[in-house]
């Protein structure tokens, strides 16, 4: 079964220690991916894959995936990366290429507003969703591109109290029986993130 192993974001390890992340050696372990911290650029950046190695639709990250390790217990409350997200500027290329190496598309949703309507198409990799969103009727040449990750937390008003400020007010999820909360800017993070309650 594919899933992902690596995922390389540009903020700095201090600052995901700050957010109550554990970090050793520049990486912080979550549902067995390495986020690997401090390259450049800004928010996610690259990722590795194993079971899918040819997929080039987004950057890779170089060399060998890592081998997995446990998630370690994170003072904010993460055990889990529920999902991925990725843009996808032609979002029928997006998803012949994840298919074309046999990530079989879980499910679609319609969203967006009517002038400009859009498609959320889900992707299952490992434990991780991957979810591709991208315009319903016209496409751009430019290549997918990662948009952000959100976490699974044991408890969403205990990671909001850890974070106070810097996490948004909790509101319902698109999926039914569930919270999130997005980091706010202010959190000095590149990375869109956001902290979802448990599946029921």
């Amino acid at each position: 079964m594919a899933g992902i192993a690596s995922i390389a974001v540009a903020d700095p390890a201090e600052l995901w220690r700050a957010l109550g992340l554990v970090v050793s050696e520049e990486a912080c372990w979550v549902s067995g991916i390495r986020h690997e911290l401090g390259g450049p650029g800004k928010g996610v950046v690259a990722w590795s894959l194993h079971g899918a190695e040819s997929l080039d639709e987004l950057p890779r990250s170089q060399g060998a995936p890592p081998v997995p390790q446990a998630t370690p217990d994170h003072p904010n409350g993460v055990f889990a990366l529920d999902h991925v997200v990725v843009v996808a500027p032609n979002l029928s290329r997006t998803v012949a290429a994840f298919e074309l190496v046999g990530i079989r598309r879980r499910t679609t949703r319609d969203a967006g507003i009517p002038r400009r309507p859009a498609q959320q198409v889900f992707f299952k990799l490992g434990q991780t969703v991957v979810e591709v969103v991208g315009s319903a009727t016209a496409t751009r040449p430019e290549p997918a591109w990662f948009y952000g990750l959100a976490f699974t937390v044991v408890d969403l008003e205990l990671t909001a109290a850890f974070l106070g400020e810097r996490l948004r007010p909790p509101r319902d999820a698109v999926q039914r029986g569930r919270r999130i909360a997005t980091l706010d800017r202010s959190a000095g993070s590149t990375t869109r993130m956001a902290f979802m309650s448990r599946r029921h």
